[in-house]
């Protein structure tokens, strides 16, 4: 169905929202999807968190210009499918290589992130990227080992005293 200009204005408005407090932006190629695909799809993109249209490219252009995905300009060609992703770098990257594997009819075309744009043998690394809880997690294992390291190096002076003594007294 074809949207009148309020639409066309309202759809622009909505991406560019979207983009602007975005951290990562993925585009990937959605033909030969089925209808059951695309809702799957658009499922599981709810569950991650991430945001997913499918936009003309004449609209997404107006909507991510001035932004830092202005970079990915180049890649809207074709029947597009845009993913968003706020709060995890490489939410949508992570989607739509995991869809991919199950659904070849979904081609990651681009990634954007921090301004720069990246062809799509760059999907695989930004989707490696850990979640916020993983690298917090990871932070917390950096910053736990010294100090775990220190309270045994310190417990080990008494315990090499106790078997010292309980050895002396073995013994004689």
């Amino acid at each position: 169905m074809a949207l009148n200009l309020d639409g066309k204005k309202a759809v622009v408005a909505e991406v560019r929202d979207v983009a602007a407090g975005a951290d990562s932006l993925v585009l990937a190629e959605y033909r030969g999807l089925s209808v059951s695909q695309l809702t799957e799809l658009r499922s599981k993109a709810r569950e991650s968190g991430v945001y997913l249209k499918v936009v003309k490219n004449t609209l997404a252009k107006l909507a991510i210009k001035d932004t830092q995905f202005e970079c990915i300009d180049e890649y809207l060609k074709g029947p597009i499918i845009i993913a968003l992703s706020k709060d995890d770098p490489g939410a949508a990257a992570r989607l739509v290589k995991n869809f991919s594997k199950d659904n070849e009819n979904l081609v990651a075309i681009a990634v954007a992130l921090e301004g720069q744009a990246h062809g799509p043998e760059s999907i695989a690394q930004i989707a490696s990227l850990p979640t916020l809880d993983e690298a917090r997690a990871t932070l917390l294992r950096i910053l736990q080992a010294p100090l775990t390291q220190f309270v045994r190096t310190i417990n080990e002076v008494p315990s090499s005293l106790v078997r010292v003594l309980n050895a002396k007294s073995q013994q004689g």
